[in-house]
């Protein structure tokens, strides 16, 4: 596939690809160009006229364009999911799922693209300003560079690309390399709806330097990255030297808090579906850390090791598939490496523990020391380490001990406990009986600490993508009469 630049489909200037293949098994599936800093110099000058084509777009055909765009995704939902499992690397359930989930996130800002609404100040508030009025709008920033990670590739997108669309930016975007075949699809389905010359573009190449171009790059008014800690500083210190607006959605190493009146059958079922199956155990809020009142933790344990027994590694193609390969080989041996260093250090593989090629076996620890880089650090696969805590201040104390501060989940039937423990809670996010693995896109999503800043919802985002205006109108009303 080629890359889209002032919407034309290209090669590199230097001719050169890299290829992407099925993380399974290594096989080819498609290759993309290998884009040169002149190629990236010439789609950020393109995205200079695209931005203005965008913003003279009336609200209308905006909306009109991404609504269009979300039909025409969901008439090749199962073409798209295909391609997605095959370079990605997670089971086509998923991948099927994340595709829908990606049209409705186009058609939400679609809809809410003609609810960029503005206020009506009062000015009479200020002694001295009482015949003037004054009303704010919302305008787009111009131009907004986009970089997507490669764990949910489409649904982030459309979270990014069709916000910034929404709002009357032009949008330049860096796919992952690992997988941005599907993210190229979606392109050709946005240019055939009918987006003008240069208001999206797609370019692909190494990610370093790609992202530290666009991260730079004057002409360029927001960087959205979601992507790893170390990113999120990198992108913010390049685009501070232009004092443009920086939004990151990084790391985390989210904590579930399982009390002892929960239901630990639902408990364990949220551990499954968010950390050791959703995603192969690639995501951002998955669940990382599962604090378990002393009480119940056997039982837990016991049952959170039957379900992980229960789940089939495999081809990622086939239906019935719950866990597929990591996304490439180095990312199975970090994994692989955490498991051992943490048995090193005291802790005990209940179940899993094993690599083979890519894949991971859904891991499940306990006995895990309380100083070990599985409880501190983003381990990015299928690992469930429990910790036994004796009271809430407690647990609540072991779940903030991060540098992260994502999301976080509690389980208990007590409301009032529910709501203290997530008040305590140092983070973006709190899912009560339910993993921390959730994302609706109505609600506001980011975190705090290193986990970045700002936040990614239908609502929020417009607002992050554009600026407010304040117009004022001096003297615009008649001079009150002194008598009634």
């Amino acid at each position: 596939m080629k890359m889209l630049i002032d919407s034309a489909w290209l090669e590199s200037s230097s001719g050169e690809w890299a290829e992407v293949c099925n993380p399974a098994d290594g096989t080819y599936i498609d290759r993309v160009p290998s884009a040169t800093l002149e190629d990236a110099a010439r789609m950020v000058q393109a995205a200079q006229s695209g931005k203005r084509r965008m913003a003279a777009l009336p609200a209308h055909e905006r909306a009109a364009i991404l609504i269009r765009t979300a039909t025409l995704i969901e008439d090749q939902i199962d073409t798209l999911g295909e391609l997605l499992a095959r370079e990605n690397g997670k089971p086509i359930m998923q991948t099927r799922d994340e595709v829908r989930v990606a049209a409705r996130i186009f058609r939400s800002f679609g809809e809410e693209a003609k609810r960029l609404f503005g206020r009506v100040i009062p000015m009479d508030a200020v002694p001295g300003n009482e015949r003037h009025v004054a009303m704010t709008i919302r305008q787009p920033l111009g131009v907004v560079a986009a970089i997507i990670p490669f764990n949910y590739p489409v649904e982030l997108f459309a979270h990014k690309a069709a916000a910034g669309l929404a709002a009357g930016n032009a949008v330049v975007t860096k796919p992952p390399l690992e997988c941005p075949l599907t993210l190229l699809k979606v392109a050709e389905i946005m240019e055939a709806a009918g987006l003008p010359r240069a208001a999206h573009q797609v370019i692909t190449g190494d990610g370093v330097m790609l992202g530290e171009f666009l991260a730079s790059h004057p002409d360029i008014q927001l960087v959205t990255v979601t992507g790893s800690t170390a990113t999120g500083k990198r992108v913010s210190e390049l685009a501070a030297k232009n004092l443009k607006h920086v939004h990151l959605e990084l790391g985390g190493n989210d904590a579930q808090i399982i009390c002892a009146d929960a239901d630990l059958d639902v408990a364990a079922e949220a551990v499954v579906l968010g950390r050791l199956a959703r995603g192969n155990g690639q995501i951002c809020c998955a669940v990382k850390r599962i604090f378990v009142e002393a009480p119940v933790y056997d039982r837990f344990a016991e049952l959170l090791n039957d379900k992980a027994r229960r789940l089939k590694v495999g081809n990622q193609l086939e239906e019935d598939t719950d866990v597929g390969p990591l996304i490439h080989s180095i990312a199975a041996e970090r994994v692989e490496t955490a498991i051992r260093q943490a048995e090193a250090e005291g802790a005990k593989v209940l179940t899993g523990g094993h690599r083979r090629g890519n894949f991971i076996e859904p891991t499940v620890i306990s006995n895990v020391p309380l100083g070990s880089n599985l409880l501190h650090e983003e381990v990015f696969g299928p690992v469930a380490p429990i910790v036994p805590f004796t009271n809430i201040t407690e647990a609540v104390e072991l779940a903030n001990n991060s540098q992260f501060g994502l999301q976080a989940a509690i389980f208990t039937n007590d409301i009032s406990r529910a709501f203290d423990i997530a008040y305590r809670l140092e983070v973006g996010g709190v899912i009560v009986n339910w993993s921390t693995a959730v994302r609706v896109e109505t609600l506001a999503f980011g975190g705090v600490k290193q986990s970045g800043h700002g936040r990614e919802a239908i609502h929020d985002t417009l607002l992050e993508m554009t600026h407010q205006k304040s117009i004022l109108f001096f003297n615009a009303l008649s001079q009150p009469p002194a008598e009634m």
